[in-house]
């Protein structure tokens, strides 16, 4: 009897091993899938369908070689971009403000900004201090600072863990990107090349304007209105380029956080307007707007 409860003991244990060896087995094939899910998932908000990425833009924007802060930036169409660099946050305040190619900034949106990609351009940015990824529709110029290749939106920014600045890898998604510019050029391009006519044929006398009505001090004091070129973590590079912004008013550099703003104020409205329309025209720039200190949409007067 002894035997047999032994014998019944040790199949138990070997039915109890097969069954331990087949759940591994599972488990590992479950582990394996699990990570080409993760792999595959990654570009998937932009494949999928996502609305908000892959929307066609008011209009698809390169631009020509420009300078900031005396560094000349060129911008190219390069669907093999894979770089890394230092990324920060674009500012919430600035929710609601134009971008370069005419669409406007929404925090809670996956979009960032870069220097020389075109606009809008899709692209993969991983946080390289926790792996974390995220799918950007990169649709503004910026940031206009030599340290950073590029800023999030604080909703991108949250979903890859990054706080304030950190290193990551930009890869620019080509298939993805090559439909978005498809989608806009088919749709838009005709209307955004009448609008650009009309906007230089507009602008071009309005750029001189500010400048000229400048050294009048009461017209100046008057103004209720500020217009926001550029955020800046370093001091000396906000205060390099209010000195350029000189030409299109009074420019100043405010420090609020651990910010320095680029400003033109004591504007009225249709100082501001030419003011907006100038930095958009000229310098490639997405400027936004206050009134009495208080952010309004950049289009709203």
């Amino acid at each position: 009897m002894k035997k047999v409860i032994s014998l019944a003991v040790l199949t138990a244990i070997l039915a109890g091993c097969a069954d331990l060896s087949q759940t591994g087995s599972s488990s590992v094939s479950a582990d394996g899938f699990g990570e080409e899910t993760l792999m595959t998932a990654q570009p998937a908000p932009a494949s999928a369908g996502d609305a908000y990425l892959m929307a066609a833009a008011p209009k698809y924007y390169v631009g020509s070689a420009y300078k900031v802060d005396d560094v000349q930036y060129i911008p190219v169409e390069d669907l093999t971009y894979n770089q890394t660099g230092m990324a920060g946050i674009i500012p919430a305040e600035l929710n609601g403000a134009k971008t370069s190619n005419g669409e406007y900034f929404d925090v809670s949106q996956m979009v960032a900004t870069s220097k020389t990609l075109p606009l809008p351009t899709i692209a993969r940015v991983t946080n390289l201090d926790n792996g974390q990824s995220v799918v950007v529709r990169v649709n503004n110029r910026g940031p206009f600072v030599n340290t950073r290749l590029m800023d999030l939106s604080p909703a991108a920014a949250q979903r890859i863990g990054l706080n304030g600045q950190g290193k990551v890898q930009i890869q620019v998604l080509g298939d993805q990107t090559i439909a978005v510019k498809n989608a806009t050029l088919a749709g838009t391009m005709p209307a955004v090349e009448e609008k650009v006519v009309a906007e230089r044929v507009v602008a071009e006398p309005v750029v001189v304007e500010p400048v000229a009505v400048q050294p009048s001090a009461p017209v100046a004091a008057s103004g209720e209105y500020s217009v926001q070129v550029a955020a800046f973590y370093a001091q000396d590079s906000a205060d390099s380029l209010a000195q350029r912004m000189k030409t299109y008013g009074d420019a100043v550099v405010v420090n609020e956080g651990d910010m320095f703003k680029v400003r033109i104020i004591n504007l009225d409205a249709s100082q501001a307007r030419g003011v907006i329309d100038a930095l958009r025209s000229n310098e490639g720039m997405a400027p936004g707007l206050l009134k009495n200190g208080r952010w309004i949409n950049a289009d709203s007067i």
